[in-house]
């Protein structure tokens, strides 16, 4: 490799490379991708990732061209969107995405089951147009979480799709009780959720018309798109 880090190649998989391949870079695009705009945004997508890296992550994404920032830095109105350069990469990304659905899952690790991730990833997702009565009020239970991470609220209307991990003292219309595993894979394309529902390993409790209708308002991951799984043995 080159002194500055680089691979020392004109080939332009070498040159690619060193924009993409760093460490978090592909996960941080993701989160832009996926309608990230604002730096904490970005950062509750990828929470093991330190505020300082991420820093520096998007200032070289900036730098070469495939985001740019819109307002002033260090201030809380800063956005950061895709150029057109960085738009040429969703193909790619979406095909990491749908490669590690396809062929990688065995090495998921337990820890790698992260309820606030999921959560934070779904609720981009909750198609409010699809709800019975146009909004609702979710409270989803993970019962192999750690306490911190157990609970999570949805709330749900014509105004935005809020997380919350703190009671909101609103009435509960579903309550959805699960596991991480379960839930994630059929997030990713890789299970059914009919499947898993019929096989009690998603627990529906409250109002009957959200019940029936939550394989149209909870979407799957825009990673997966298009996706048809194979049902679980």
């Amino acid at each position: 490799m080159s002194r500055n880090g680089g691979y020392g190649q004109f080939c332009p998989v070498a040159k690619a490379a060193e924009v993409l391949t760093t460490r978090w870079t592909p996960l941080v695009l993701r989160e832009l991708i996926a309608g990230s705009r604002h730096f904490n945004e970005i950062h509750r997508g990828v929470p093991l990732m330190s505020r300082a890296l991420l820093s520096q992550r998007l200032k070289d994404l900036e730098k070469v061209g495939v985001i740019r920032r819109a307002g002033q830095r260090g201030s809380q109105s800063v956005e950061y969107r895709l150029t057109s350069s960085g738009e040429e990469l969703r193909p790619i990304i979406e095909a990491m995405g749908e490669w590690g659905r396809k062929w990688v899952e065995s090495a998921i690790e337990d820890n790698d089951w992260d309820a606030g991730v999921l959560m934070w990833d779904m609720r981009r997702r909750i198609d409010v147009s699809a709800l019975p009565a146009g909004e609702a009020v979710l409270r989803f239970e993970y019962t192999d979480a750690p306490v911190e991470t157990r609970l999570w609220w949805v709330l749900a209307d014509s105004s935005g799709v809020d997380l919350c991990q703190s009671d909101p003292g609103r009435d509960i219309d579903l309550y959805v009780t699960t596991t991480v595993p379960v839930l994630a894979r059929v997030w990713i394309g890789n299970d059914r959720l009919s499947r898993a529902i019929a096989a009690d390993e998603i627990e529906l409790i409250g109002d009957e018309s959200l019940r029936a209708s939550i394989g149209r308002w909870l979407k799957l991951s825009a990673l997966t798109e298009g996706v048809t799984p194979s049902p679980v043995a």
